[in-house]
């Protein structure tokens, strides 16, 4: 079944123009308005995703779609808040979906998951001297159930690194950030900061199911990854025999990683470490939406940037405002290889005016 996907529609197809393929329905709900009902969804495949209306009179014969079932769509783009979508003009449910390649609608990590869990896996090697906390960390890993697991856990539904090891990739990334500040502020204790850095969203193990749909789980929506983490870890730790008081600075780490309440924090950072964790964690984030709001940016919006001194994204809802991407300081220009380097004599000739010492 030939497909068009979602990349290639926003940067390809003229605005206006009819595509015809089949996408993994993400979201979808039916609402009202003044013309009758109408069905709100957002398809999905590996390289991206795109919201959809389907319009009366043709919404009327649409009885049910469901997350994760797959429909042959015939629309025509279009612009609506600076971003593309389709209008939907026919639709076919796949009823054999198992004939589909499902590598073309679930998107990766750019980096093999097996490689970033050797990366993650080697700097507990270098790091940790502490045998309890580099029990812990192995312990945790060396789990089939959870090693399997991470391997194509995305590390959120829709904001930030929900791809398939997207999850090791954010772990991996904010362990590196705590190192690299406890360097700078070597009062901080590395090690358990560290610890936390690796594990502090291992909750999102239990709080998503992962796979084509990604959704929240039962437990996930009653519960969520900070509790369900803290849970998770208790049984490594008494494994492990950390330290009391280490082991109850690392759940005060992970139950304070958010920062306030309001954004979903069980207690606010108490201590130097939760505060470097917390922003480790939201600058990551933050990074990783700039990121990926430029790479999913429709081709044509990209060309247009070039000829611009700033690029801009299209406004972005969850954050409240549109990203931008400034040039960069120019680099000095390499000194010409023909070029000597002058003695001692010559410099104070220079500096005196002088062209023959």
């Amino acid at each position: 079944m030939h497909r068009i996907c979602i990349k290639d529609i926003q940067n390809t197809i003229p605005v206006g123009e009819s595509v015809c393929s089949v996408f993994l329905i993400m979201q979808a709900s039916k609402q009202e308005s003044r013309n009758g009902p109408f069905w709100s969804i957002k398809l999905r495949d590996a390289s991206g995703t795109m919201d959809a209306k389907i319009w009366s009179p043709i919404s009327q014969s649409v009885q049910d779609i469901k997350t994760g079932d797959f429909w042959e769509i015939k629309g025509k783009s279009s612009i609506f808040r600076e971003q593309m979508q389709l209008t939907v003009e026919a639709l076919q449910k796949v009823e054999t979906p198992e004939e589909l390649n499902m590598s073309d609608f679930m998107q990766t990590s750019a980096i093999e998951p097996a490689i970033i869990l050797e990366e993650i896996e080697n700097l507990i090697a270098q790091e940790l001297t502490y045998t309890p906390w580099k029990d812990f960390c192995k312990s945790i890993l060396k789990d089939s159930s959870i090693r399997s697991k991470l391997l194509l856990a995305p590390a959120a539904k829709s904001v930030h690194h929900a791809y398939a090891g997207g999850l090791l990739e954010h772990m991996f990334s904010v362990a590196s950030l705590t190192l690299k500040l406890s360097t700078h502020y070597p009062d901080l204790d590395r090690e358990t900061l560290f610890v936390a850095g690796l594990f502090h969203d291992i909750g999102k193990l239990e709080e998503l199911s992962g796979g084509l749909t990604n959704d929240y789980t039962d437990d996930g929506k009653m519960l969520g990854h900070i509790v369900q983490g803290i849970l998770m870890i208790q049984p490594f730790l008494e494994k492990a025999k950390v330290e009391k008081t280490l082991a109850l600075h690392l759940e005060h780490l992970i139950l304070s990683h958010h920062g306030e309440p309001e954004f979903g924090a069980p207690r606010v950072p108490l201590s130097p470490e939760a505060f470097v964790l917390h922003y480790a964690d939201n600058m990551d984030a933050k990074i990783a939406q700039w990121r990926e709001s430029f790479a999913q940016m429709p081709q044509a919006q990209q060309e247009e940037n070039t000829e611009k001194n700033i690029e801009w994204t299209p406004y972005i809802s969850l954050l409240g405002r549109n990203l931008c991407r400034m040039p960069q300081t120019p680099k000095p220009k390499e000194k010409e290889a023909s070029r000597t380097k002058k003695t001692p004599k010559e410099k104070q000739c220079s500096l005196l005016g002088l062209t023959n010492c």
